[in-house]
């Protein structure tokens, strides 16, 4: 979070999102003087607030919103008021809940279970609320546009002991291997993911192909994420210290291997090579979501364009370059199909279709593949 010290108290702002007229409006408030610490789009409502005209506290809140583009889901506090609001697509989730008579405001209703509290309703896209003295009041909307929220959540962000948009983010991954398992059948003895984040989507397919689900890969919790080591040597230790196999389990076996997502397939390349050390007799990679040719601006942190294996390359290449025996992915529709009932969604990373403008991309302050 964002901590200043401000004319009406002690302001404290959170954000999950990405504003995408941030950098053109941190220009036009250098210019005006502003002084900025961070090189975070979130300070930039911070200022946007500070040097508002309008007198009320609440207006000026307004004023700030009004002039942002791109995702916001954001917490706000001035003084003993907090403040929660939505970007009016509703890009990222955010919840209220509420515990001992007292508000709570959070992204997934994970965080509501650990402190015992319970679940109210969510921020709908657009809203925004002012919170003090045990109320929670509406204000001035921001206006509305077509809701749009991310499904790369249901793919990945969010924990599956969360519901979000009223969807169980397990059930959602559940059935996305049931139709991966429809779409790409393979003649094998056993299933098991990449874990954590693609077990619900493994157990699924098991359940729809009749595979039988077995734990051939363990996750060290205790190690960095690998895609940022410096080196492709370091990238492959480090593939090394997060997973381990369970050599009885792969070795002379014909296996289906789950993932929720490729993104660079860094990881990926070298997780698949430890198999075929292990043993394996035959690898077939699924990806429970399709593939990834474009870089999201709202939020998700992605690799540019270039650095997307899907951006340049077929799935046969991909195949290839990943060294396995058959490489399929969820479709787009087929996707979008197991979670009609809570949709529609924004897609853009699979797409490129985007649905705020990409103002700064636009204006030159940012590259495309950024």
């Amino acid at each position: 979070p964002v901590l200043v010290d401000y004319r009406r108290g002690p302001l404290s702002l959170a954000h999950n999102g990405n504003l995408t007229n941030g950098l053109e409006l941190r220009e036009r408030l250098t210019r005006e003087g502003a002084i900025f610490q961070t090189d975070s789009d979130s300070e930039v409502i911070i200022h946007l607030i500070s040097n508002s005209r309008r007198e009320a506290e609440a207006q000026q809140v307004d004023d700030a919103l009004t002039q942002v583009t791109g995702a916001f889901s954001l917490v706000l506090s001035i003084g003993d008021t907090l403040y929660a609001a939505r970007d009016p697509r509703g890009y990222r989730p955010l919840l209220l809940g509420e515990l001992d008579g007292a508000t709570i405001v959070a992204s997934e209703t994970c965080a509501l279970d650990i402190i015992g509290a319970e679940y109210v309703r969510e921020v709908q896209p657009g809203e925004v609320l002012r919170i003090r003295d045990g109320e929670v009041e509406q204000l001035r909307p921001l206006e509305p546009e077509e809701p749009a929220p991310c499904l790369f959540e249901l793919v990945y962000f969010s924990r599956p002991d969360s519901q979000i948009w009223g969807c169980s983010v397990d059930e959602a991954r559940r059935e996305f291997g049931r139709q991966l398992a429809r779409e790409h059948p393979v003649d094998a003895d056993c299933v098991f993911s990449v874990p954590d984040s693609a077990n619900s989507s493994a157990l699924g397919y098991s359940e729809e192909s009749g595979l039988p689900f077995e734990l051939a890969l363990i996750r060290n919790h205790y190690v960095g994420r690998t895609f940022i080591q410096p080196t492709q040597a370091g990238r492959d230790f480090k593939v090394r210290m997060k997973y381990n196999v369970v050599r009885d389990r792969v070795e002379g076996q014909r296996v289906v291997v789950v993932d929720d997502s490729l993104v660079r397939g860094t990881t990926s390349r070298g997780l698949l090579s430890l198999l075929r050390e292990a043993g394996a007799e035959e690898i077939h990679f699924r990806i429970a979501s399709p593939p990834i040719r474009y870089p999201c601006h709202y939020g998700i942190d992605m690799p540019t364009r270039e650095e997307l294996l899907a951006s340049d390359k077929s799935v046969e290449e991909i195949a290839d370059h990943l060294g396995v025996d058959s490489l399929g992915y969820l479709s787009l529709d087929g996707m979008k199909e197991a979670v009609s009932d809570f949709g529609p969604f924004c897609d853009a990373c699979w797409t490129g279709d985007y649905d705020a403008p990409l103002v700064d991309i636009e204006a030159g302050y940012a590259t495309v593949g950024a």
